[in-house]
Parts: structure tokens; sequence; C-alpha cells
């Protein structure tokens, strides 16, 4: 039986070859939000290795929305140049489509890179800044107390969100996603953890969705209608009286009524409390269960790691695209491997193609013929 898992999907007018696709990953390894040759090397080596789709890593819309110093951001003329070129050798030498994935991390922002230990940069720290949320209520206990954004400061995001979203149209990305996850602004506002306000953006669930869903609709409205724009969500906090799966089917449900065209199901983040089952497919469920729900598209993400994991996923219809990070990190030729145990075919750069197992230089079908020596 041909796999599902590299069977053609239709998100408007973007065809992605196959359901395979490289999650956003941030690198840490940019200079005042502008990338640069690493990431030249980390998404072109995805972008010719066959995936459907390629996430550029969760990139701030403003300075204060990034998680450290070394993340990217979309926010300036020179952050957008150094993305252009990126993208443009990627689509150059690739066949995958390119999405963008658009962030704020709000109260967990300004921190230290991981490798240095993750930690909120102190006060004295030159590269340190202030951090906004739904509510001045700290990550956890010493964290940034963040600014509680007013009128002006939602007005601000907001316009920032769709200032980046223009950017991404001058770039040329196929699909946007607006990261509502891991604890970061948008997710801080959906979860009664860390949206603790008084007025229309806080208390029920109703209001909580308010700011996100209006940052929705102001980007949807900005990006091409002929191309997909979905949402990365944490489907629940792991914690009592957090947001959890209900929460996260009735949010798809107000995205599709609004031009969602998919929902990333992720978790976590929020809060250190949380208590986490983790294990292979652990988050597959939150998935499926949006996608039994609502019908909108979904993405899987979270331990998937071999190939008929992931074509179990797609072929029950428990998603309809599967995500990878550490594992396409670990083997960025995932998606050629997958394909030969499926008995099926990714694009292959003509440059490569005489190194497939079973053709030794013969033309992948679609595919300029291989050089010959």
């Amino acid at each position: 039986m041909p796999s599902q898992l590299f069977t053609p999907i239709r998100l408007r007018d973007v065809e992605l070859p196959n359901r395979v696709v490289v999650a956003p990953m941030c690198q840490y390894s940019a200079t005042e939000g502008t990338v640069g040759d690493w990431h030249l090397m980390h998404l072109g080596q995805f972008a010719v290795a066959g995936p459907g789709l390629v996430f550029v890593e969760a990139t701030g819309v403003e300075a204060a929305g990034r998680i450290t110093p070394g993340c990217v951001g979309l926010y300036s003329d020179a952050n957008e140049a150094a993305l252009k070129r990126v993208h443009d050798f990627c689509r150059g030498f690739g066949n995958a489509k390119l999405g963008m994935q658009l962030a704020h991390a709000g109260r967990k922002a300004s921190c230290e890179v991981p490798w240095a230990g993750g930690a909120p940069l102190g006060s004295d720290d030159a590269r340190a800044w202030p951090t906004v949320g739904p509510s001045a209520v700290p990550y956890a206990e010493g964290w940034h107390t963040p600014a509680e954004l007013d009128a002006d400061g939602l007005a601000r995001v907001k316009g920032a969100f769709v200032a980046a979203t223009e950017r991404c149209i001058r770039i040329g990305y196929d699909v946007l996603e607006l990261h509502m996850a891991h604890g970061y602004l948008l997710q801080e506002f959906l979860s009664p953890i860390s949206n603790q306000r008084g007025d229309a953006y806080g208390g029920e669930r109703e209001n909580r969705m308010r700011f996100p869903l209006e940052v929705f609709d102001a980007v949807r409205a900005a990006w091409p209608e002929e191309k997909p724009l979905g949402v990365r969500i944490s489907a629940t906090d792991w914690v009592d009286g957090g947001w959890n799966i209900a929460d996260t089917v009735a949010f798809a449900r107000e995205l599709k009524a609004r031009g969602g065209d998919f929902l990333d199901c992720s978790s976590g983040g929020n809060s250190p409390l949380q208590e986490i089952d983790a294990g292979p497919g652990y988050q597959v469920e939150f998935a499926a269960e949006v996608k039994r729900e609502t019908g909108l598209t979904t993405m899987a993400v979270g331990q998937i790691t071999q190939a008929r994991q992931a074509e179990s996923i797609v072929r029950s219809g428990q998603a309809d695209l599967v995500a990878l990070a550490r594992g396409m990190l670990y083997d960025p030729h995932w998606t050629w491997h997958a394909a030969e145990e499926l008995r099926a075919n990714a694009a292959f750069a003509p440059q490569y193609a005489r190194c497939h197992p079973s053709l030794m230089g013969e033309p992948i079908p679609g595919n300029p013929p291989a050089p010959k020596n």
C-alpha cells in the first residue's frame, strides 16, 4: 500500500509534496535579530533533503519579543534582508516549501542562551531588556516580573505582528505560523496561570482568547488569501487548573471560523509546575482530538523519530502533517531515509541524486538527471 506520509497535501493554494515538516527550532545564533551563515547552513541542509515544509525558528516581531539576545527577529530592514538571503538560498537549491513562525516571548524573554544556562538576564546585564505579559506575574521565582500590557502596548504588539507579516510577504514565504505555545506571550494570554487580568482580555476563556484572536485576525487580513496561516499551540499546560485540551478544541473552532488553516499541536512551557507524561508520540493525541472535534488540519509534533511511527500517525488519521525537530537535527536526511523505508520517493537535489541506494545516479522522477562524471 502506498505511503500516506509521502502523499501531497494542499493548504489553500500551496501544495506540499509530502507530510514531513521540519519544525521551527531556535538556534540562538543571530546578532541583533539578524541571521547569518549558521542559518544558511542550518535551513539549507533541510531544504535540499526532501521534506514538504521547512520552518524558520521562532522569530520575534519586536526586539523585546526575542527569547534571548541570540534569537532571530523580523523587526528591522537588516533582519529582513538577511532572512531574504537565506530564503532565496533555500528556494534556489531546495525543493521544500518554506514557512515562517512569528513569535513574541512575553514574560519568558530576556534570557541567556541555553548552553550558557538559559537563566533570566540580570538587571545589571547590558544585554537585558524589560519584559511584558498579560499580567504582572513572573514565570517562576527569580524571573523578571513583566509589565502588564496596557491598551497602547496591546496595539503595539498587534501592529508588530502585522508589520512582520508584511516583511514575510516581501521575503516570499509560502506558509505562516503564529507561535501561541510554550509559555510565550500569546499563550500567556490564553492560560489562566499567566493571565490574571480583570479587563476584557482576562477572566473567562472567551476573554482570554480575545487578544490572540485579534492578532490572528490582523495577520490573516494582511497575509495573502491564497497562502495558509496556522498556529502552534500548547494543547495543555500539564497543570491542574491551567489551559487544557477542551480549551484547545474551543480555540481551534474559533481559528477555523476565522480562516485558520492548521493547528500545530505541542504542549507545556507555561509553568515550572507542569507534570508532563512524555514518551514517543506523547502529543499526538492532542492533534487527533482537535482533528476529530473540529475537522481542522492538524500537525503532530513531539518525540516522533521513526518513519513507521510517522506513517502510522498520518495513515490512522490522527494528524495530517508530522513535524520533527531533534530527529531532524540528528539526521538532516531523515526524509530520504524514511522514504526508502516506506518505499516512497522524496526529492533529491540533482547534485545528490546519485547517492540514492536504489537508483545510484538514475534520475529521481520529477528531478533533473544527476550529473555524470
